[in-house]
């Protein structure tokens, strides 16, 4: 199963892939999201100067506003 990264604060999020069989790993830091299948992150932290340094080519998933089950589906969408 694909191997998801998720932001620390998304705990309702974490368990929720991973009842769906998914590998989890709490992203803390930047280094955490390299060898992921898909990130999941909140969004709170948005890019305001623009810049633009890539860590992983994985999908990235905005969480913000989605519910537990929103984000699982958007996963399986996006690893498809």
């Amino acid at each position: 199963m694909a191997k998801i990264g998720v932001e620390q604060s998304l705990t309702n999020v974490s368990q929720a892939l991973r009842e769906k069989g998914y590998e989890v790993v709490e992203i803390k830091q930047e280094s955490d999201a390299r060898n992921v299948d898909c990130c999941v992150v909140t969004g709170l932290d948005s890019n305001v100067m623009g810049m633009h340094d890539t860590v992983t080519k994985a999908p990235v998933i905005d969480a913000n506003g989605m519910s537990a089950d929103e984000v699982c589906r958007e996963v399986e969408s996006r690893l498809q």
